[in-house]
């Protein structure tokens, strides 16, 4: 299980849990906190939340309730995706620290460079404003890194054009059947780390022939693989479950794939999502 105490160093020199505990899509209150009192129990140190998911309140008890040092767990949240202003984003960050409890968050995020109900709309403008303003929370100390999630490389041209900081992290939809190599490349070369989502292809990574395959020749599970392969690419995976014996599972990944294995898992194209 050590896999879960090794870290990545962002570029301002923080360092993060290599694998985070993902809550989207854990239902608000009770399902959230039993999940993250869970995963806190079987030893992650990363937990991953967001304003649009609800269950704020439910994360921050559950790690309040679970005694450990804050310095010990790394907490992130995200701005809402609507949210493209200065003043609102601070206001925003406000209220997600009184929901989670916090005197400070480890990693912020801006959720998407366009509201969700408007995807692909052109919100450059409204990018910056609201990293500007995650800049001074930077700044201040109220948050110890910032950055962005779901952001090609032009919105991540936007921000590097017209603020001072470099994000420390791009969280994306990342896993094996779907090409990212753009923005990797793009993030690799500014020294912004890539956080997974959606690592298991929203379960449907587990059914594939060639995952299948190559966990047999490893003696593992389909979603051990697709956690190893975002590790082997140098990202921080974020494996969600409510059960106690598969966030286990995810954990147990203190193994390596060949190159040659690479190769065949990254030839693979097959993107289950539905827009």
């Amino acid at each position: 299980m050590n896999e879960l105490t090794k870290t990545y160093t962002m570029h301002n020199g923080l360092k993060i849990p290599k694998i985070g505990f993902g809550t989207w899509q854990i239902k608000p209150g009770d399902d959230a906190y039993q999940s993250v009192a869970k995963a806190l129990k079987v030893g992650y140190r990363h937990i991953d939340t967001a304003q649009n998911y609800g269950n704020e309140a439910a994360v921050g008890q559950a790690i309040k309730d679970a005694k450990l040092k804050r310095e010990d767990v790394f907490v992130t949240s995200k701005l809402e995706s609507f949210i493209k202003n200065y003043d609102d984003t601070i206001e925003a960050f406000e209220g997600t620290l009184n929901r989670l409890g916090l005197d400070y968050l480890d990693l912020y995020l801006i959720h998407a460079p366009w509201p969700w109900d408007d995807m692909g709309k052109n919100c450059d403008a409204g990018n910056v404003a609201a990293f500007k303003a995650m800049e001074k929370l930077y700044k201040e100390g109220k948050v110890k890194a910032i950055g962005v999630s779901n952001f090609s490389v032009n919105d991540l041209k936007n921000i590097l054009e017209h603020c001072d900081t470099v994000p420390h992290v791009n969280q994306i939809a990342y896993f094996i059947g779907l090409d990212n190599d753009e923005v990797h490349d793009f993030c690799d070369k500014h020294n912004i780390l890539i956080e997974s989502y959606s690592p298991l292809a929203i379960g449907h990574a587990l059914d594939q022939p060639v995952i299948k395959d190559m966990a047999k020749k490893y003696q593992k599970t389909p979603a051990q693989i697709c956690i190893r392969y975002l590790l082997e690419l140098g990202t921080v995976p974020l494996p969600k479950s409510t059960h106690e014996t598969r966030m286990k599972e995810n954990a147990d990944v203190d193994f390596t794939i060949s190159e040659d294995d690479m190769r065949i898992l990254k030839a693979f194209k097959h993107d289950p999502r539905q827009f």
